[in-house]
């Protein structure tokens, strides 16, 4: 895939991935329109744009038409916008299962809705999802967060299959624990208490980046995240063993992070 002179909408352009991914899509060249949900004042480098989206809202797809009508030569999307909350599902308000349904998994599948036919029909057109390891093993404390990212993944393929016979590229991109401001204390804590190991967001940005790059259909991220991904797949019950062994120090945090 081509960078240079093509322009990318990029969705979460403003958490720590995001941002890390618009420096260097400018960095290779690529022009960036910067999605978020308050658009006026957003200071950005040189040839980025800022654009308004709420990837929550009822009335996304008119937002997306508003978007495509005024920048019709969006070559790319790349969608890392993302919403979680680590807490026990007993303790997780419904408002907030609904917004990471809403966000993570709705607005995604709206997205390529909208653009893939589009993509088609001009001959070109890329559709990035920046999804998580959590979506493809289950973690405590993260029941709705892995529940739609689960989702993104099957998404994704079926999408990408579904689109096989087209121009449009289907990327799916998994990071591993990434230091973001989107993460809690008691999540930091429990990473460098279970020894988790935890990337930059440009690490991250650097791997998406790559894999675009190399026309990539999938890109799972660290090691040994990567092989935990494939031994959860075809032994789940080794990695229920290591969960349930990690459950007491687990729990000692989702109570750290409720009471905080």
């Amino acid at each position: 895939m081509q960078l240079r002179e093509r322009r990318f909408l990029l969705l979460g352009g403003t958490g720590g991935i995001g941002q890390a991914l618009m420096t260097m899509l400018l960095a290779e060249g690529a022009r960036v329109l910067v999605a978020s949900r308050q658009s006026e004042g957003l200071r950005l480098p040189a040839g980025a744009a800022a654009v308004q989206l709420d990837l929550a809202a009822g009335d996304l797809e008119e937002q997306l038409q508003t978007i495509t009508d005024n920048w019709p030569e969006i070559y790319g999307v790349i969608h890392c916008a993302g919403q979680n909350q680590f807490s026990a599902l007993s303790q997780t308000p419904v408002s907030a299962i609904d917004s990471q349904l809403a966000v993570n998994l709705r607005s995604p599948m709206l997205v390529a809705r909208h653009f893939a036919p589009r993509f088609s029909a001009v001959g070109e057109g890329a559709l990035v999802f920046v999804g998580s390891t959590f979506g493809s093993i289950g973690f405590p404390g993260y029941t709705a967060y892995c529940a739609t990212k689960f989702g993104l993944r099957g998404f994704t393929e079926a999408l990408r299959r579904e689109l096989a016979d087209t121009p449009v590229k289907v990327l799916y991109a998994a990071p591993r624990a990434t230091a973001t401001a989107m993460n809690p204390e008691a999540v930091n804590r429990l990473n460098q208490a279970l020894g988790n190991s935890v990337d930059s967001p440009e690490r991250v940005a650097r791997n998406i980046v790559q894999a675009m790059t190399r026309d990539q259909r999938r890109c799972f991220m660290g090691w040994p995240e990567r092989l935990f991904v494939v031994i959860n797949s075809v032994l789940p019950r080794l990695v229920d063993r290591a969960m349930f062994k990690q459950l007491p120090v687990i729990r000692r945090f989702l109570q750290s992070g409720a009471s905080s």
